[in-house]
């Protein structure tokens, strides 16, 4: 990754934090890293008292599909594999779980976020 997406993906998650905390999300983690791979956003959704694991992202055109057509089945995998050490790690229990996908886009002037839950 450059270092022109690594600052975009960044800014995107900025963005997502901000709207999950207007939407009373906890954030609890982020960029969280292991053997298995990463999880940009690890929160807690208080409304529903569920432990939110979130893949960010970001784009500045559809010339390669949507944002969440770049979660594949390997990414999805890594997702899953990064979500299920992290919740033995910390010995999580008797919370529900979810994973989520958030789609930022720079459109011109103008930013669109697409909150996809229970993306997989």
């Amino acid at each position: 990754m450059n270092n022109n997406n690594q600052i975009l993906g960044k800014i995107g998650e900025d963005i997502a934090c901000e709207i999950l905390e207007g939407n009373k999300y906890k954030i609890i983690e982020r960029n969280f890293r292991c053997r298995q791979g990463e999880i940009d956003i690890i929160a807690l959704d208080i409304m529903k008292e569920e432990m939110v694991f979130i893949e960010v992202k970001t784009r500045t055109s559809l010339t390669y599909g949507t944002p969440a057509d770049a979660v594949d089945f390997n990414k999805r995998n890594h997702i899953y594999e990064s979500a299920r050490y992290y919740i033995y790690k910390n010995d999580i229990r008797n919370i529900g779980i979810r994973i989520d996908v958030m789609e930022i886009y720079f459109l011109g002037d103008k930013v669109a976020v697409s909150h996809i839950k229970h993306a997989f």
